[in-house]
């Protein structure tokens, strides 16, 4: 099954993430993300973080998950490349994301995302799940 794919948006970029359940697929739109933001062959392992969101609802949880991924990649400059989804409700994630503090001499950044939005935004159960979610650059 394929991960994720890019697809074109106005002045945007979106991923149409796949899983056999929700929980992969919450973590191929992650790892679809992080592949905009930069190239994730050679990324280690030596940052873990525990990364814990509520929301209202699916929708809002997906949005929350991505924008705090972002807000750690921001704030403690780490490029993620694994997700392990531990924990998915309606209304709570709990997760942990692996990468490595960026080292601008070994890892091409690619571009900024800066959060992912609402636009556009669904998660479907057709033959496992897919996710498609627009990002604002």
């Amino acid at each position: 099954m394929t991960r994720f794919d890019i697809i074109d948006h106005t002045a945007d970029a979106g991923i149409v993430a796949y899983g056999n359940d929700l929980r992969e697929a919450f973590a191929n739109a992650a790892y679809g993300m992080f592949s905009l933001v930069a190239e994730l062959n050679g990324i280690g392992e030596g940052s873990c973080h525990e990364v814990n969101v509520e929301a209202t609802d699916q929708e809002a949880l997906l949005v929350a998950w991505l924008n705090e991924l972002l807000y750690l990649f921001d704030v403690e400059r780490v490029i993620f490349h694994r997700f392990d989804i531990i924990e998915l409700e309606n209304n709570r994630l709990q997760a942990k994301a692996y990468g490595e503090k960026i080292d601008k001499s070994r890892h091409l950044l690619k571009t900024e995302v800066k959060a992912a939005t609402y636009h556009s935004l669904k998660i479907e159960k057709e033959n496992g799940f897919r996710i498609q979610v627009i990002l604002d650059m």
